[in-house]
Order: structure tokens, then sequence, then C-alpha cells
């Protein structure tokens, strides 16, 4: 079943990024997730990042510097915490994000394609419980 649910992850994936091929900003997949993750959350922080991710944080201090150089991410002290970053979108992130979630979409229609609204919905309650039962068993 996971197999399963890993290759339909991957062809996803890489029928979306290969939209983004030779573009002016290609992507990976983990700077997909850093924007997904500060156009929801705008104004988080790298240990907000970190905490939210369980990635390493000396990995993400690299990716949030690449898509700051590529201007995708803009920075603004903290005005409690001076030493504190805030980040968000820059314009240039946010058209790029909203490209994301129009292949995104498409992608979507095109994978649950000939599935009716009510396989859809049995599919995403079954995918949720899925997910509830690996969460609670993680929380031991």
């Amino acid at each position: 079943m996971f197999d399963a649910i890993h290759s339909i992850m991957h062809l996803y994936r890489s029928q979306q990024f290969r939209a983004f091929a030779g573009a002016e900003h290609e992507l990976t997949h983990m700077e997909s997730k850093v924007l997904r993750f500060f156009a929801r959350q705008p104004g988080a922080t790298l240990s907000d990042l970190v905490a939210h991710s369980g990635r390493d944080k000396a990995q993400l201090t690299r990716l949030i510097k690449g898509l700051r150089d590529r201007g995708l991410l803009d920075a603004s002290a903290d005005a409690a915490d001076r030493r504190s970053t805030r980040l968000h979108l820059s314009a240039a992130g946010l058209a790029l994000h909203g490209r994301l979630h129009q292949i995104g979409a498409g992608l979507s229609g095109v994978a649950l394609e000939g599935l009716s609204e009510a396989e859809r919905e049995q599919l995403h309650g079954l995918l949720l419980r899925v997910r509830s039962n690996l969460a609670r068993d993680a929380e031991g």
C-alpha cells in the first residue's frame, strides 16, 4: 500500500517540477516545501520551520539563504525581538507559489480523473484515517 502511495507522490512531484525545468526559478522538492510553509505561515521564523519539519537547522538555514538570494523569500526583524527574523514570500515567491499550486491542482485533476465525487471523498477520508492512525501510534 505504501509503495503505491510513494509511487503516486513520486509521479506527482516529478511532473510538477518538470513544468519548471529550465524556467527562471527551478525548485527542489525541499525548496518547494519551504515556500509552501511560509505561504501558509507568513512571518514565521527559521525556528518555526525547524520545529514543523524536523529537519536540520543548518540545512534549512542554507535553503532559506538560497531562497532569499534568489528573491523568493523576504526577511524582516521581529518587532518584539530584534534578534529574531521573520520570513515571508516576496512578490516573486508568491507568484511562484501560485504557479506551483496551479500546476498541482491540474495534476490532481488528472490523477483523480474518472473517480466520482463520492469516491474522491471516500479516498480522502480513508487517507486521513491512515494518517491519523500513524500519528497516534507515533505519539505512542
